[in-house]
Formats: structure tokens, C-alpha cells, sequence
């Protein structure tokens, strides 16, 4: 698709929940779009807003818009997109893609079989501290990769009601830690806990494996005071650490000087060694993954999440609740590389 008249395109946004509002900052001041409209059935609580907000969606396709990105709570993913699709309308869907796996493969179908532009916002992979730490360990900075551990917490969001926090907070890490090591999941475990009263889980402990042998853990909950987001990568010359919270990489190396200590000679393992703390240029995420999408849907080359990839995340999350329910290790079909 190419930019109307005039060189922007027109964008529409469906939902200002927390998450909808960045996706709305960022559209009103996104070099070659114009934000046209915004669905959302409260209006705006603001009135900062410069875009009409419209009461349904039907309103916003009658503004002729070229694509549309997707903020409105999990549960209405599915309807959403299968409208959007119906209509031609590219979209970015927020992640996850949909709170089942039957869901997420409707919308799947929906959009490639009309040729749709469509991706999964997924924002953890425009990280800058991730992306660099991809670059880095495809180029064998690291060796062969031991283990991914990841921990995400932090207090209750009570905005969130129709997921829990396998499918709202652990796909982040699940899409990160396949897309970070270039492998898929080979299988899961996991358990969790409800403690706030809610339907949903509230906390989730993971470990799985990946194809390429790779240990992973996942600790994901929404009971801590400490907010947290952490990623540690292990090989066999040392480890990374990720703060996605900061956007910072270290860089901890397996120590190469002798000891003369005779106590730790005797030690077969690993030692410290150097500590490297990379600079990176820190770009907003969201804003990097909107520039993606939009370059996406001007029909040049650009590297967004597909919602096939999104879809490959939600069928881990299930394998995750379903490993908790039946408390049993769950395999999972490798399908088509990310």
C-alpha cells in the first residue's frame, strides 16, 4: 500500500486503555501518518487528545483509514481484527495476539489469506538493550547458550481483568527468548498461584527447553512491589544481562587469568572476569516498533512480528496453563521458525 495524497498515510487506533494512550502519543507525532480517529466507547477522559475519539469501530472504517492499530482489552482481539480484515484494513494487534490459541489462528487465516499487512506488538523485541543483545549473540559473542533466565514483576495492574499474567506479562518473555536465540520451545512446566482474589493467575514459575537445547526459566507476577525486567543469558564464555527497564546490557566474562589461590586452583567451574557495560543508543520502543508497521504497511522492507509469530507465542502460553493445570511437562510443536 502506498502513502495518499499529500505523503501520510491514515491511521486509527481502537482503545485508550494505559497502553492506548502511548500508542496514541506516538501516532499524533509519527513522521508520514495521520491519527484520524480513535475507538473507544468512555471517549477521552483527558480532552488532550487532538484526534476525534468515535463511539465504534464502523465509524472509524468510514474514514476510509489505510491501517489501524489494536489497544483494546485481549478478550476483543478476535472481533476486532475480524472486522478490520473483513473491511482490507492492515492492523498492529497488541500482544498477545488473542487469548486462545483457536482465536489467535482465526485472526491468522483472517488477515493472510486477503494478503493483509498485519503484526503483533510484541514491543520487548525493539528494545534497544535486546536488540543489541541479538546482534551480539549471532555473532557468537557469547558461544553456545546455556540457559535464559528471565524475571518480570511488579504490582497488580488492575486495568487488566480478561487475561492473567501467563498471557498479559509471560509472552513478552516468551517471544523475546525465541526471537533472542534464533530458537523455538521444545517444551514447558510450569505452576502457578492466584493470591489477589481474581479468576486469573497471578504468578507463574516456567521452565522449558528450546530446540536448540537451551534451558529456559521464566519467574512472572503481578505481587511485587519490586518492578522488574530482567533477562540473563548464560554460555560458555560468560553472561549477559539485559535490563529492559533501562535499556542497559553488561557483558559478565568467564575469567582466562590463573590463580594462584590454591583453594579455588582445585575449582573445575568458571571464574569472573572482566565486566563490560555497553553503550547504546536508547530510541523509544514503541515508537521504533510503530516506525516498523508503518514502513511495513508502505509495502517497504521492514522486520515486524507476524501474527503467525504472535500466534507461535500463544500457543507456549497455553502449554504453560495447561502444564499448571495438569501439572505435567507439556511439548510443543516446533511448527514453522520464527
Amino acid at each position: 500500500m502506498n502513502a495518499r495524497q499529500g505523503g501520510k498515510l491514515r491511521a486509527g487506533l481502537i482503545g485508550l486503555g494505559a497502553m492506548g494512550r502511548n500508542h496514541a502519543r506516538v501516532l499524533s507525532g509519527l513522521d508520514g501518518v495521520e491519527l484520524v480517529g480513535i475507538v473507544d466507547p468512555a471517549g477521552d477522559q483527558s480532552g488532550l487528545l487532538r484526534a476525534p475519539v468515535l463511539p465504534d469501530l464502523g465509524e472509524l472504517l468510514a474514514r476510509d483509514i489505510d491501517y489501524a492499530v489494536v489497544a483494546c482489552p485481549t478478550a476483543l482481539h478476535e472481533q476486532v481484527g475480524l472486522e478490520l480484515a473483513a473491511h482490507g484494513v492492515p492492523a498492529l494487534i497488541e500482544k498477545p495476539i488473542a487469548q486462545s490459541v483457536e482465536a489467535a489462528t482465526r485472526l491468522v487465516e483472517a488477515f493472510e489469506s486477503r494478503g493483509l499487512v498485519a503484526g503483533v506488538g510484541h514491543i520487548e523485541r525493539y528494545n534497544p538493550a535486546l536488540q543489541n543483545l541479538r546482534i551480539r549473540l549471532e555473532a557468537g559473542e557469547l558461544g553456545e547458550v546455556y540457559q535464559v533466565v528471565t524475571r518480570r514483576q511488579g504490582p497488580f495492574p488492575h486495568r487488566i481483568a480478561d487475561v492473567g499474567v501467563v498471557m498479559d506479562l509471560a509472552t513478552h518473555d516468551i517471544d523475546l527468548t525465541s526471537w533472542v536465540t534464533g530458537q523455538e520451545y521444545v517444551s514447558v512446566s510450569a505452576r502457578t498461584v492466584s493470591r489477589s482474589g481474581r479468576l486469573h493467575e497471578d504468578m507463574v514459575a516456567v521452565v522449558g527447553q528450546l530446540t536448540g537445547g537451551t534451558m529456559v526459566n521464566h519467574l512472572v507476577n503481578w505481587l511485587s512491589p519490586l518492578k522488574e525486567r530482567s533477562t540473563v543469558i548464560t554460555g560458555d564464555r560468560g553472561c549477559f544481562v539485559a535490563d529492559t527497564l533501562t535499556a542497559d546490557l553488561t557483558f559478565y566474562a568467564n575469567g582466562a587469568i590463573d590463580t594462584e589461590w590454591e583453594a579455588l586452583r582445585a575449582f573445575r567451574g568458571v571464574a569472573e572476569g572482566d565486566m563490560i557495560r555497553y553503550a547504546i543508543p536508547k530510541r523509544e520502543p514503541l515508537l521504533v516498533e510503530h516506525e516498523r508497521f508503518r514502513d511495513a504497511v508502505e509495502g517497504k522492507e521492514s522486520d515486524i512480528v507476524t501474527l503467525r509469530q504472535g500466534l507461535r507465542t500463544v500457543r507456549v502460553a497455553a502449554g504453560l496453563l495447561a502444564s499448571a493445570t495438569d501439572g505435567v511437562t507439556i511439548p510443543i510443536d516446533t511448527g514453522t521458525p520464527r
